[in-house]
């Protein structure tokens, strides 16, 4: 509950009109500051009374990608008995307020309004909670409560068409390691046979053997598996324009596109950071261009949308750690800035490790030397070149 600059002056002449009709014996001052003190009462208890609302709010869409239309639909609803009367409300979309009329509000009427969320910069944009404000016909006191949850729109980095795709990595007895365009499938063991098995499977000399029928189990051992791996520090993304890392925005974008692109095509892909992600964020934390933070999603373009930079220092060679021992794939793309040009080789060093590697350098005042520690290298401006110079690649 917070009194107005109106409502302050009043208590003080209550208070100063009080003590100059007991001090000086004047009935007059003394009844008027008792009026101004009882319409001070008055207004504290009329504001406090608490309006009954229903909020609901629903996105078109949820999720969207940077640059596309998104809005948000609220309705409020009066389900109280009495008018909700002097009453101003908002909606908070991002670090903007949106106004909400409810001052008339009849018992069980509702008003819904409509408008759109900002999407030019990639990020989580809290909607909500609604801000109702009651105060007092005088406008002497007003009181703030919040309606309804937040609910998160996810802003996700712009996707741009990939068509080349890595191959996989067929190993042999001999410790060879060849490529393979689409995966090979090879024998891995046999099972028992259970109903519903194709019968061309069972492998019938084992069956006539054991009397009983056994089919044969495959695996496709050499199905390209993709590791994304993008750097989300702040040391490797030095510049700001307007506050904004656009080497980092256009590393979320790159990264967008291998994982939609190995999606389509079916292949098993794992996206990390080089600094692991927070549990939990804080409530006022925000991502580059987003106006808020604290949401957990679920997807990688989620995890995108989200993701942030980091001070963490030496992080690089952590992860590089982690990914020497994990083995998660047989294809890693590093996705770096401009600063991330002097770690390349705790990357290069995980060519053991991975047959393929393929680094991507965003914002570079010049280019990086080809086959830089022994990996491909890939400089471009933004995303969308990224995604060019992808397709142009093929050292799969």
């Amino acid at each position: 509950m917070g009194i107005t600059a109106r409502g302050v002056g009043l208590l003080v002449a209550a208070v100063v009109l009080l003590g100059v009709g007991f001090r000086f014996a004047y009935p007059e001052l003394t009844l008027l500051g008792a009026a101004a003190g009882a319409a001070v009462g008055y207004a504290a208890l009329t504001a406090a009374w608490r309006p009954r609302l229903e909020v609901a709010r629903s996105a078109d869409p949820d999720r969207v990608a940077r640059g596309e239309p998104a809005s948000m639909t609220v309705t409020v609803r009066n389900s109280g008995r009495l008018r909700a009367a002097s009453l101003v409300a908002e909606d908070r979309c991002g670090d903007r307020a949106v106004p909400v009329p409810v001052l008339r509000l009849r018992p069980g009427r509702d008003t819904t309004v409509r408008y759109e969320v900002p999407t030019r910069r990639r990020g989580v944009v809290p909607v909500g909670p609604l801000r109702v404000t009651r105060g007092d016909p005088l406008g002497l006191v007003s009181v703030a409560r919040a309606y309804g949850g937040t609910v998160p729109v996810w802003v996700h980095p712009r996707i741009h068409p990939l068509r080349a795709v890595p191959t996989g990595a067929g190993r042999s007895l001999d410790g060879r390691v060849d490529a393979v365009p689409h995966g090979s499938i090879t024998f891995d063991s046999l099972r028992e046979y259970v109903v519903g098995d194709e019968l061309r499977r069972v492998h019938w000399r084992t069956s006539a053997r054991v009397g009983e029928l056994m089919v044969r189990e495959n695996v496709d051992t050499s199905l390209p598996r993709i590791v994304v791996l993008l750097d989300n520090r702040a040391a490797a993304h030095p510049d700001r324009v307007d506050g904004v890392a656009e080497s980092f925005e256009s590393g979320c974008e790159a990264a967008a596109s291998i994982v939609t692109a190995a999606f389509r095509e079916d292949l098993p892909v794992v996206l990390l950071f080089v600094t692991p992600e927070p549990e939990t964020a804080a409530p006022d934390a925000t991502g580059p261009g987003a106006v808020g933070g604290g949401f957990t999603g679920g997807g990688p373009l989620d995890r995108l949308a989200a993701a942030q930079l980091s001070t963490a220092d030496d992080a690089l060679r952590a992860a590089a750690n982690r990914l020497r021992q994990d083995r998660l794939g047989d294809t890693l793309v590093f996705l770096t800035g401009p600063g991330g040009r002097g770690d390349l080789g705790h990357v290069g060093a995980l060519r053991g490790a991975y047959p393929s590697v393929v680094v991507g350098v965003f914002g570079a005042p010049a280019p990086t030397p080809a086959g830089a520690a022994g990996m491909v290298v890939v400089d471009a401006a933004d995303g969308a070149a990224f995604a060019a110079e992808w397709d142009g690649v093929r050292r799969w």
